[in-house]
């Protein structure tokens, strides 16, 4: 690897972690506007899109410059495109951390609306799932970033949870049907969150071992954890 394509890596890599860091803050301040109904802080949440916006393009040019001025190979090759793919599940959370502060504006009208615990729950695991996605991708991690796909199913078993919660009082409370399609829409936003925390974890695996393991989950939850007796 030559000099000027080391110091282009580690810059573009740099800013992608101040970037992950932002979009990080934001999915957690909407989903406490939403839990909180405060929308102020929703505000500042959709405000620091067009930040993020920037970011990304900003990250995309200076890969797509490295990829057209040094012609990198191998290692090199897959570490620039796992940039780029990460840095657009990036902007894509933060798009669904805006989506979730709208909908936590729209219920702030709606103090008597019950938001199903359910919710902080499973943002709670989306945003473990983001954190720990990026740090297997900042320390090569694959163990970490297979744990982090196989955790998917627990947050798509909450969403699920919390869509009966939601159905159940819409059935028994019409009146209560508004907020509750704004709640519902905030918890697929949030499950949403989780699935780009996933790509992020398989394309971690494809930079560190070049292999590409989207589209097979099955074979993922059933390899990477020897130790699971079957018990929970």
């Amino acid at each position: 690897m030559s000099l000027h394509l080391s110091q282009d890596l580690n810059d573009a890599h740099n800013s992608l972690l101040r970037l992950s860091g932002s979009v990080e803050e934001m999915i957690g301040k909407s989903v406490q506007s939403l839990v909180e109904r405060r929308g102020s802080l929703a505000a500042e949440v959709i405000d620091r899109d067009n930040e993020v916006d920037r970011g990304e393009v900003r990250i995309e040019e200076d890969c797509l410059k490295m990829l057209a001025l040094h012609q990198p190979v191998a290692a090199d090759l897959r570490r620039i495109t796992t940039m780029m793919k990460i840095n657009n599940d990036l902007e894509r959370m933060a798009d669904l951390a805006c989506n979730i502060a709208q909908r936590a504006d729209s219920l702030c009208p709606h103090p008597e609306f019950p938001i199903p615990s359910g919710i902080d729950q499973m943002a709670n695991m989306a945003i473990s799932m983001v954190r720990r996605s990026l740090d297997a991708f900042v320390n090569r991690d694959t163990e970490m970033a297979f744990r982090v796909i196989k955790d998917d199913d627990k947050v798509d078993a909450k969403n699920v949870e919390v869509i009966e919660v939601l159905n159940s009082l819409m059935s028994r409370d019409s009146s209560q049907i508004y907020a509750a399609m704004h709640c519902f829409s905030a918890s697929r936003h949030i499950e949403q969150i989780a699935d780009h925390a996933v790509s992020v974890a398989e394309d971690t695996i494809y930079m560190v071992d070049g292999v590409i393991v989207r589209h097979r989950r099955p074979a993922i939850t059933t390899a990477t954890d020897p130790n699971d007796s079957g018990n929970s």
